[in-house]
């Protein structure tokens, strides 16, 4: 007896909201001319801080590419070949984004602790009036951005990228007002290594989640073993095993379960109510729920273990 779920098809890349394409290309362009503006001020000015804050801003201009070009090619519908369609290209963007954005922070971190022994002269003016552009554009991304940081892990990391970046040119226009007011050139690559370290923190948690994404781990916020219990507790079901859940993309989440019954009359019912369960309990909309009988299921092979104990095999 082997009767499968619909699938909903409520793929969450599909159906992310078209204004964060708009959001994304504003951003984009804002930030660009940004950094043109910012490094140049900053070579000018001999200013390693805004220097340091204009490489970050190229990388997230990249960040920002990568994004939303993953949005674009998660829309493309399913084919042959690609069965899943290319939800997987925003896991493959956020990790590609967060590895970048570590590499920079280690070259910047580099040339800082060289400026703090070699302090250079610094216009505290010129990082002030530049770090504050770089404030209102970085702010007014992520007010754009906003919309959708939470149903879309990859758009809210675009989303959190422009508030550090908005955080980080709040901390240069500080080190600038103080290098005008004590003369200490040494206050510049000093900040340069806290932004450096910020923008490291913030980026480790979302290089671990993309890399557990990939490694088709158990999304974070589903609880596996509640699940489970959920699906065990349903009326006529004898047993659940082989649970696996799973990200098709940074924003859909994907189940499938066995579920062994003792009446094969009850099937359709304990199916309906799996589903049930699953879509609107634990909001996985796209599963695959089968019903065995128990002499089928004590003829099951699990040569990968019982995911409902672990939640890290894939099926």
């Amino acid at each position: 007896m082997h009767m499968h779920a619909d699938h909903g098809h409520a793929h969450g890349v599909a159906a992310a909201p078209r204004q964060m394409d708009r959001a994304m290309g504003v951003g984009v362009v804002l930030n660009v001319v940004f950094v043109v503006v910012e490094l140049g001020f900053g070579v000018a000015s001999g200013s390693l801080a805004l220097i340091s804050d204009a490489g970050h801003n190229a990388g997230d201009v990249l960040g920002l590419l990568l994004a939303w070009g993953a949005l674009v090619l998660a829309r493309r519908p399913p084919s042959q070949r690609f069965t899943w369609g290319f939800g997987r290209s925003t896991i493959f963007a956020a990790f590609t984004n967060a590895a970048l954005l570590l590499v920079a922070c280690g070259v910047i971190l580099w040339e800082a602790v060289h400026r703090i022994f070699e302090p250079s002269p610094v216009q505290g003016m010129t990082m002030i009036v530049v770090a504050a552009i770089g404030v209102g554009i970085n702010t007014l991304t992520a007010v754009w951005l906003a919309a959708g940081r939470k149903d879309d892990a990859n758009v809210r990391g675009a989303f959190l990228h422009m508030a550090a970046d908005a955080a980080v040119s709040v901390g240069v226009v500080i080190a600038g007002i103080a290098i005008g007011a004590t003369g200490w050139n040494w206050i510049d690559p000093a900040v340069s290594v806290l932004i450096s370290l910020l923008i490291a923190y913030g980026t480790w948690d979302l290089l671990r989640e993309s890399l557990e994404l990939a490694m088709d781990a158990v999304p974070r916020g589903v609880d596996l073993q509640a699940i489970t219990a959920d699906l065990t507790a349903i009326d006529g079901v004898v047993e659940v095993h082989d649970v696996h859940v799973w990200s098709a993309s940074t924003s859909q989440t994907t189940a499938t379960a066995h579920l062994t019954i003792s009446d094969a009359a009850t099937a359709a019912t304990v199916l309906d109510e799996a589903n049930e369960v699953l879509h609107h309990t634990h909001q996985i909309l796209h599963t695959t729920v089968q019903i065995e009988s128990e002499e089928q299921a004590a003829r099951c092979e699990q040569p990968h273990g019982d995911a409902s104990a672990n939640g890290n095999d894939h099926p």
